[in-house]
């Protein structure tokens, strides 16, 4: 048969994981691969790159979508397991297991949006796909495949602790080029031992003339005005010119106006934002597929 698009394999992985144990990623391709009676040439048939078996991707986009949905959860690295949500879907489960269906779950429904771009501009790039080149249709799959990293990231960051994100703020900024990699004290996340409002300070160059001070936030809930005016209480008790106030969630307009408004220099970093700093800067990423396109060098076939 042919190889099943990532929708089909919802149901099965979702029964699959009905016995309320944990599977491992490798065992569960294998043995969705026996379901769908995949031939050994389907099971190896791999992606354009090379890199990944087809069903395997597809297998683990099923996952993150189920989990996504509140379905799935993840109790160890490259291991998922069925929730009391899921096990509930299970009871009476639907003739069609899709995203349709997944759309009535809050959780998910968030993620999908998200993803989906919902922007008059995105929504026009993405009607008429047939009438995309080649280019068109793999800069919209990079768009799909960036907003599905950055929820992921998100997620992935909330499961860690406090002192672990205070940490990953300054390891950023350090990729970003503040500081000096190499120094002992270009960036230093404080922690608990008595911060007075300050998470973390970085050099703003490599001599050090210039101390960036850092509030890190691991929240789900928006960053009001309340919390940067602690914030720039603590700068001025520095007497500190320049701050950062990144956080998971997001800030209130209140809060925007506020730093926009006071003499001390406070930029507010947001979670979406963090996170596409961290895949533009590679930090918590690896890099999964490289392409390149290339074009005939039309200099090449000059003739003298």
């Amino acid at each position: 048969m042919p190889i099943p698009d990532f929708q089909q394999i919802f149901l099965p992985l979702l029964k699959l994981a009905g016995d309320g144990e944990p599977h491992s990623n490798k065992d569960a391709v294998d043995a969705l691969a026996d379901v769908f009676n995949l031939s050994l040439e389907e099971r190896e048939e791999v992606l354009p790159s090379g890199r990944q078996a087809i069903f395997t991707n597809r297998t683990y986009w099923a996952k993150t979508y189920l989990k996504k949905a509140g379905l799935l959860t993840q109790p160890a690295r490259a291991v998922f397991q069925i929730t009391e949500k899921g096990k509930s879907v299970l009871q009476n489960p639907p003739p069609v297991l899709n995203v349709s269906y997944l759309k009535q779950f809050e959780e998910f429904l968030e993620f999908h949006t998200a993803k989906s771009a919902t922007n008059d501009d995105t929504k026009k790039e993405k009607e008429n796909i047939e009438y995309k080149t080649p280019e068109e249709l793999m800069a919209l799959g990079y768009k799909d495949l960036r907003l599905t990293l950055v929820s992921e990231l998100l997620s992935s960051v909330m499961q860690m602790s406090p002192s672990f994100f205070e940490q990953l703020v300054v390891d950023l900024l350090l990729q970003m080029g503040y500081g000096e990699a190499g120094g002992s004290r270009a960036g230093i996340a404080i922690g608990k031992s008595g911060d007075e409002g300050i998470d973390g300070t970085i050099s703003e160059d490599k001599l050090g003339l210039d101390l960036i001070y850092i509030q890190a936030k691991r929240w789900e809930g928006s960053v009001g005005r309340p919390e940067i005016q602690k914030f720039v209480g603590a700068l001025q008790g520095k007497r500190a010119k320049k701050g950062v106030f990144i956080t998971t969630s997001n800030f209130t307009a209140e809060a925007k106006k506020y730093s926009s408004m006071v003499d001390t220099r406070v930029i507010l970093v947001d979670g979406q934002r963090l996170a596409n700093l961290m895949i533009d800067h590679n930090v918590g990423v690896a890099l999964k597929e490289s392409y390149e396109i290339k074009k005939i060098d039309s200099d090449y076939f000059i003739e003298e």
